[in-house]
């Protein structure tokens, strides 16, 4: 007779139930934990003695399958078939495991496609375009047996000195939620059944840390925490159906995120409904004994973790392993507060279906096809922004000598963000390299690891040009520098493939990853914002020849580019594009693509400028009454939301009905937008509010909605917004959420800064308190 939980056509409620009273111990607590991959391999060859040690009782998560390892795709779904043979061969109830893996810029396993990174996903302004690669990425992972991803991160960052600025959809929590929720949607489908469980991290406040420094705690006020830093995992939980969170490392008032039952279960579950699991960031519940030291005990941290709402444990068992029993047995916990974890965690394998189906086929495993790939050009296309040009750009037809000059103008390792599979790799490597004492995580070390070449294929910015150009061009190719030294041998020979040549095009920016010698990534905060080593001399050494200097920023964080924002004659933001990137990047330095990407964060002037955001409030934003520093002027250098292209737009013909509006009725916003130059070309259209009358002080800005739109020469398009009254609402005084009557200023633009047309609106009737919040507005 089949047993109630091994029977589809029960409720998932009955399995859960009926499951959890033949469970042990011993098994509850497996499925709390979970292990690296290559702690159950032999090289790349799955072991069952290793298994014996690691799943006897069952395994909660298996960590980073492709991510951890060096096999390839089929290879990677010949061992999760293995693991998962094991779990129904060898454990009494035959609980499946889940897989996770990252995937912030793709599938983070050799061979997937690599997609541009978050902050470059952001700047494309076109969330369908996410869920599109999000659809790419679950595809990919569940072929090989992967179904849980931790990704997407939402953390708003406003300084740039934070290392994983560039995993992020920038400074904007609008923006950052409906780029969320687009990648939680292409993640998750239309049921589990067939999608991956989308990670919302790293709840929350990461992003705004003491210093930019990696972990420090984070200094948020209530309202502000909840209106701008909690908004898009609300959203992603509210109006995505969003299956996991992840903590933050950090800690807020004292108490560190994954210790805080206010956010972890209070917030998150009560207020918010959120019915799916919350896993550790990795090692976060040890940290909470290490690192913030709120107890001397793994067992007590396990509880203190448990009772917050953390169900899983991520990447390996270890306070949840004996640490935990050892609480049970003893009384010092109550074996329900490990039943309530426990039936998230089952409920969530049952809507994946991996009871019924827990294998498979290995023969359909196919990555990184010319679809996929197609996808990625066009995501690192639209992701470019054209900071500064002064009409050298697009290169002309006659453009014959080109010096490709620049620490980043011949890598392909470059091209990729700190959460792509080399830079995890190189983690490994470094790990193997370094003494016990400086592994700050004391997790173990893989047996072995594989060199990154090759993981993909992909070719340098200088490559791409030299297919441009061809037999009809000439490259004058020189390194100049190394991305972050001192030295400068490679000055001399910079200069001289620069003399003479029609134009020199630089490429500069970081190296992304969690190694020592990255200069972008996670740990890898900077004090300085400039380019890093002797960049901005070389960039120097290389103008002083009077060749025109194209300066392309491969790069993961806003910089201050100083005098070269004044001088250079065009500057190209191409964050970290990835596998098609450089091919992108030769397709807007010649013309093929006309560059229409916006900032999703704004670029300071210096780093005491930090953090500059446009979403300011009334009094922030300059010194009063004097408005600048002493130095320099309080103003970014490129705001939120800027980004230029070949061609020119104009905007008319504003309405803004009605005129008069109150809480619960809609607001509709119309604009026309031309294109009144001489290429066809893209415009994002963007809606801000400003908000007079309120009983607290709101932004001088807040942004409410946006268009990317195509425009051929001379046509013209009217872009509609709706947005209910209700998104205009706020915490009050009394810390409700209310619209209250005053006066709201509807501004169009092309930038934050580059406000097109304006109108108002009155907000009239009694103050109303929202029961229902609403994240976003309509556009067509």
């Amino acid at each position: 007779m089949t047993m109630v939980y091994a029977d589809a056509n029960r409720s998932i409620t009955e399995r859960v139930d009926d499951l959890i009273e033949r469970m042990t111990l011993d098994e509850k607590l497996a499925q709390l934990g979970s292990f690296w991959i290559y702690e159950v391999l032999d090289g790349t060859v799955f072991s069952s003695s290793r298994a014996q040690d690691k799943m006897s009782h069952g395994i909660g998560q298996v960590t980073r399958l492709g991510g951890a390892s060096n096999v390839r795709p089929q290879e990677a779904a010949v061992i999760a078939n293995q693991i998962q043979k094991w779990l129904q061969d060898n454990t009494r109830l035959r609980i499946p495991a889940v897989i996770h893996e990252e995937c912030c810029s793709g599938y983070m396993a050799f061979g997937a496609t690599v997609f541009p990174q978050a902050i470059g996903v952001a700047s494309t302004w076109e969330p369908e375009l996410v869920e599109e690669m999000t659809g790419i990425i679950r595809r990919q992972m569940r072929s090989v047996g992967a179904h849980h991803a931790l990704a997407p991160v939402l953390d708003i960052t406003r300084d740039a000195r934070w290392g994983r600025v560039e995993e992020t959809f920038g400074e904007d929590p609008y923006l950052t939620a409906t780029m969320g929720v687009a990648y939680v949607h292409g993640l998750q489908a239309d049921s589990l059944q067939e999608g991956v469980v989308a990670t919302a991290k790293h709840l929350v406040g990461y992003g705004a840390s003491e210093g930019g420094l990696n972990w420090a705690p984070a200094h948020i006020p209530a309202r502000e925490l909840h209106e701008v830093y909690l908004l898009p995992f609300e959203a992603a939980v509210k109006t995505a159906g969003l299956g996991s969170v992840m903590n933050g490392y950090h800690e807020l008032d004292g108490v560190p995120c994954g210790a805080s039952e206010q956010l972890l279960t209070h917030i998150l579950r009560d207020e918010w409904g959120f019915d799916g699991t919350v896993v550790s960031d990795y090692f976060a519940i040890e940290q909470l004994r290490q690192h913030h030291r709120l107890t001397d005990d793994k067992g007590r941290a396990a509880h203190i973790a448990l009772n917050a709402g953390i169900d899983v444990e991520l990447p390996a068992t270890d306070c949840y392993g004996d640490p935990l029993r050892h609480a049970v047995e003893s009384a010092n916990l109550r074996e329900d507060l490990v039943d309530i974890a426990l039936r998230r965690v089952l409920r969530q394998k049952m809507a994946l279906g991996l009871f019924e189906k827990p294998y498979v086929d290995v023969d359909a495993v196919e990555f990184d096809t010319r679809q996929d790939r197609a996808i990625a050009r066009k995501l690192a296309q639209k992701s470019l922004v054209l900071l500064k040009n002064n009409g050298i750009l697009p290169l002309s037809g006659d453009t014959r000598t080109v010096a490709v000059i620049g620490p980043n103008a011949d890598s392909t390792r470059n091209l990729f963000g700190d959460y792509a599979y080399p830079a995890h790799i190189e983690t490994l490597i470094e790990m193997t390299q370094q003494a016990d004492d400086t592994n700050v995580f004391d997790m173990p070390i893989p047996d072995k690891v594989t060199d990154v070449d090759d993981f993909i294929e992909a070719v340098s910015v200088r490559a791409a040009i030299e297919q441009v150009l061809d037999k009809e061009g000439q490259i004058r190719y020189a390194r100049g520098c190394d991305v972050n030294s001192d030295d400068r041998s490679g000055f001399v020979q910079a200069v001289q493939a620069a003399s003479g040549a029609d134009v020199a095009v630089l490429v500069v920016g970081d190296k992304a990853g969690l190694t020592d010698e990255c200069t972008s990534g996670e740990a890898r905060d900077r004090a300085q914002l400039g380019l890093p080593g002797v960049q901005a001399d070389l960039v120097r050494a290389v103008h002083e020849t009077g060749t025109p200097v194209i300066m392309v920023l491969v790069n993961g964080r806003p910089v201050t580019l100083e005098w070269m924002a004044r001088d250079i004659p065009a500057i190209l933001e191409a964050w970290f594009p990835a596998e098609e990137g450089a091919h992108a990047i030769a397709d807007a330095l010649f013309g093929e693509v006309n560059p229409g990407g916006k900032l999703p964060i704004s670029f300071p002037r210096t780093v005491g400028q930090v953090p500059v955001f446009y979403s300011h409030k009334p009094s922030g934003g300059r010194s009063h009454w004097k408005e600048n520093y002493v130095e320099e002027s309080t103003r970014p250098l490129y705001p939120f939301g800027h980004g230029l292209s070949y061609t020119t737009f104009e905007y008319a013909g504003l309405e803004v009905t009605p005129t008069t509006a109150r809480g619960g009725e809609s607001i509709t916003v119309k604009v026309e937008i031309t294109n009144t130059g001489n290429v066809a070309g893209d415009e994002v259209v963007q809606l801000y509010t400003q908000t007079h009358g309120a009983s607290v002080t709101r932004p001088v800005k807040e942004l409410r909605g946006y268009k990317r739109v195509t425009l051929e020469l001379d046509q013209s398009i009217v872009v509609m917004f709706e947005f209910p009254v209700n998104m205009l609402a706020y915490y009050n005084q009394q810390m409700q959420y209310v619209v209250e009557p005053g006066t709201v200023d509807v501004l169009i633009g092309s930038s934050s800064e580059d406000i097109r047309l304006k109108h108002s609106f009155g907000l009239v009737g009694p103050i109303a308190e929202v029961k229902q919040k609403v994240f976003f507005s309509t556009v067509s």
